[in-house]
């Protein structure tokens, strides 16, 4: 099952492992790290490179282990993710855990150059999550016996060694099937049983075709079409990425590439300096914008489209150097000669100044020439404005479905679907647990959350819509909170939909629960402004799926 949250890039096939493995034991080596990183904006301390000779034997079993897994059909097709275990399981026999950095991580495995700069390039983190699902679809199958198993635990980067026991193993294993396997009786009636069931089947088969047959039914009757199935994946195809004003690309926390500026006609480009932006962990995409009086003429395949359009107000606002506020910019936004947004204000709709602003629209289209055509006018105050454009492929009627879990790494699940790290918050914090999550088939999903008080402001179409939330209480509610003493409540756009949940009274501990709630519909803003209010410790959440009905 693909699992990983954007298209590798494959080296060749045979990799030299081992040609890395005698690289990192050279004594020079660290030393040429050194004199490569100079001049980066990073600072690198000299670290001693231990001799070969003083390495414990203590690591042979791990050895084995990381071999095994290297050499098995998951990862032998993998040849990017093979060469960053290795990278870093060779780092930790050699004693230098302290060098496993995302900056030489980035630098040593994927080439990137001595100016790398997390901040605009996330491939480490993405490379790092697929690297996780890769080795929990390795332990789920041909590593199930493994006597070791290798984890890279959530928010670093130094793998973990842990020895499985027989008693831990047991529990992995149903009741039913580790008796029917320990014993040859258990065999015996496991096959009994399904022997009844196969006559019992047989005998029900036989009076059925026996039973009289109604009449057939005459050519012209109408016969209800198949139900389809829901789709599990996002429609795929063409996508467009652009940063409005900017010159460089970026890669944000879900690993999408955007572009340079392009294909516009008019207006200027403009960079703000401010630090912080609310509602994104990719401040840089609202950084940059194209202002004024303009146009873009994007060239699409023929199709159906969502496009997304991305604002924040740096300039306007008490704490911006434009001063003002709401009615301080405001314009009408048009596509193939359709107004999309009339008097827009971005600081009005986004509820305050540096907050990011998206703004969706379905069936979407090129125009006869093959060309979307937007144009930003620039209404009563101001300039016209748009920080990014993103074109994706569109489903028929409705947004793409919204998955959102509170990670700064995308996810895909064990069904298939995949998530994108977290989006459109405000306020509340990050963390991950160790402890695993019980009663589900993807624990790891349930790894992170985002607690505290806060909320999400999701932008959608008009229609109705299905939210799921996914929580789970790991003992702990935050800052040393007793998990018992975590109430609290959510709304969505001012109303109750939650009321004094406590997720330990409804599922217990380590357990996921799951609540589901329709028909909900957007405010005037065009979002599912959904609060995470605490009554008693800390709102939690782990993660969010919007679907339209």
């Amino acid at each position: 099952m693909k699992r990983n949250a954007t298209v590798e890039g494959e080296a060749p096939e045979n990799a030299p492992l081992q040609g890395l493995r005698s690289r990192l034991h050279e004594p020079n080596f660290a030393n040429e790290r050194i004199k490569k990183a100079e001049g980066a904006s990073v600072n690198v301390r000299e670290v001693p490179v231990p001799s070969a000779i003083t390495e414990s034997t203590t690591w042979e079993a791990e050895r084995a282990e990381l071999e095994k897994i290297l050499h098995s059909p998951l990862f032998s097709r993998s040849p990017a993710l093979t060469h960053l275990l290795s990278y870093l399981c060779e780092k930790k026999f050699a004693g230098e855990t302290e060098q496993i950095k995302e900056y030489s991580v980035a630098v040593d495995v994927f080439d990137r150059s001595d100016a790398f700069d997390q901040d605009t390039d996330s491939i480490v983190r993405v490379q790092a999550n697929r690297l996780r699902k890769r080795l929990s679809e390795y332990y789920a199958g041909d590593g199930a016996d493994d006597p070791i198993h290798l984890t890279i635990p959530v928010g670093q980067y130094v793998p973990v060694f842990q020895k499985i026991t027989a008693a831990k193993r047991e529990q992995e294993v149903p009741q039913e099937m580790g008796q029917a396997a320990s014993s040859g009786n258990g065999a015996r009636k496991w096959w009994m049983l399904g022997a009844v069931v196969i006559a019992v089947a047989a005998v029900i088969f036989v009076l059925i075709a026996l039973r009289p047959k109604p009449a057939v039914q005459t050519a012209g009757t109408a016969y209800p079409p198949p139900v389809p199935l829901p789709s599990v994946g996002l429609p795929v195809g063409e996508e467009v990425h652009i940063l409005a004003g900017s010159s460089r690309k970026y890669v944000d926390h879900a690993g999408k590439v955007w572009n340079p500026d392009s294909y516009f006609a008019g207006g200027n480009a403009a960079t703000s300096t401010v630090q912080h932006i609310w509602r994104t962990q990719d401040p840089i995409i609202f950084r940059s914008s194209r202002q004024g009086d303009f146009a873009y003429n994007i060239p699409l395949k023929p199709g159906r489209y969502e496009l997304r359009l991305y604002f924040a107000e740096n300039f306007y606002g008490p704490e911006n150097a434009g001063a003002g506020g709401e009615g301080s910019r405001t314009m009408t936004i048009s596509a193939n000669g359709q107004v999309l947004l009339d008097d827009f204000d971005v600081l009005a709709d986004a509820g305050g100044e540096r907050t990011a602003e998206v703004k969706v629209f379905p069936d979407v289209s090129p125009a006869s020439d093959g060309q979307l055509h937007l144009t930003f006018a620039s209404s009563k105050s101001g300039s016209a404005m748009v920080s990014a454009i993103e074109i994706l492929p569109g489903v028929r009627g409705q947004i793409r479905p919204v998955r959102i879990v509170a990670r700064d790494v995308p996810y895909y699940s064990n069904d298939s679907r995949w998530w994108s790290p977290d989006a459109y918050f405000k306020g509340g914090q990050l963390s991950t647990s160790q402890q695993s999550a019980q009663g589900t088939d993807d624990p790891e999903f349930y790894e992170s959350e985002r607690w505290g008080h806060f909320s999400y402001a999701i932008p959608v179409a008009p229609g109705k819509y299905s939210v799921t939330l996914h929580f789970i209480e790991h003992g702990i509610a935050g800052h040393g909170t007793p998990a018992e003493r975590r109430v609290f409540n959510v709304f969505c756009n001012g109303k109750t939909v939650l009321a004094k949940l406590n997720i330990l009274d409804e599922s217990g501990e380590n357990r996921p629960l799951v609540r589901r709630i329709k028909g909900l519909e957007p405010n005037a803003q065009g979002k599912l402004l959904l609060e995470f209010v605490p009554v008693t410790g800390y709102a939690t959440v782990t993660a969010i799926e919007v679907v339209a009905e």
